[in-house]
């Protein structure tokens, strides 16, 4: 046949439908059903896990805001939490050491430039 200045070619286009054998078939079916339940339940156990985790996290941030509360309604009465006390002095101790450990790197480079 010619169609459009084209040779038609008679019968189907495409793949032709190879005679599969039914039962297996169906256990590549079953196989993929299988599979499918298999990836959901994990998918289902991540997000559980997940779930937990950020949980967690919520309880331990709300026990942090209401210590914070505590401390400020301890401030607000002139009391300072012995907490804070130690964060400030161990700050003050910080700045000293890093204040104290420049001074000793700025002396060496001093030194080292001085001698050529």
């Amino acid at each position: 046949q010619v169609v459009g200045g084209k040779v038609k070619k008679p019968g189907k286009r495409g793949r032709k439908p190879a005679k599969i054998d039914l039962k297996a078939k169906l256990e590549r079916s079953r196989q993929s059903a299988r599979e499918c339940r298999a990836r959901k339940k994990l998918r289902y156990q991540y997000l559980e896990e997940l779930v937990s985790s950020r949980e967690r996290a919520i309880c331990a941030l709300r026990e942090e805001l209401e210590m914070y509360k505590q401390w400020c309604m301890a401030m607000d009465q002139g009391k300072i939490p012995s907490e804070i006390k130690a964060l400030l002095t161990g700050e003050e101790q910080g700045k000293a050491q890093q204040n104290s450990t420049k001074l000793a790197k700025t002396g060496k480079t001093e030194a080292n430039s001085s001698n050529p």
